[in-house]
């Protein structure tokens, strides 16, 4: 993520509004027009890896781009509840960590998936949160965060 973001320190991109995620199956060619682009990086860092305590400090101001392993079928075939376990740390997937809570007395991350509202929880998953690299290794990557303009 860290590339993606200072390749938007120098080039503004479009919003999801203006240029919505269709998925690798359903499109193959960019329709990206130069000069349409509206948001800018004008900083980022990587959050501390691996703690989730700052984690939840970094989304406690705004959302946090993180990396996960989402091939297993836990996540791939995800529906609802907290995943806390069995998916692996292998990072292979990027997805905005939202929010945190506790359901049940389980602490999670409220994470947004880029699959679509029908994946999920009208595409988001919650994750739980644990010490170390993470459910998922969501706290691994090491997460980062833009400012944007």
């Amino acid at each position: 993520m860290d590339n993606a973001f200072k390749y938007a320190e120098t080039t503004p991109v479009t919003t999801e509004a203006q240029y919505p995620y269709s998925g690798w199956i359903a499109s193959t060619d960019c329709k990206y027009t130069a000069g349409e682009g509206l948001v800018t990086v004008s900083s980022f860092y990587d959050v501390v890896a691996n703690d989730p305590d700052q984690l939840k400090a970094a989304i406690n101001l705004g959302p946090v781009s993180v990396a996960i392993q989402a091939n297993q079928p836990v996540f791939q075939g995800y529906t609802g509840g907290i995943i806390t376990a069995n998916c692996g740390t292998n990072l292979d997937h990027g997805v905005l960590a939202v929010g945190y809570g506790v359901d049940n007395g389980v602490e999670f991350y409220l994470v947004k998936n880029s699959w679509g509202a029908s994946w999920g929880e009208a595409g988001y998953v919650r994750i739980g949160i644990q010490a170390g690299a993470g459910v998922c290794g969501i706290q691994s990557g090491p997460p980062s965060q833009p400012t944007t303009n």
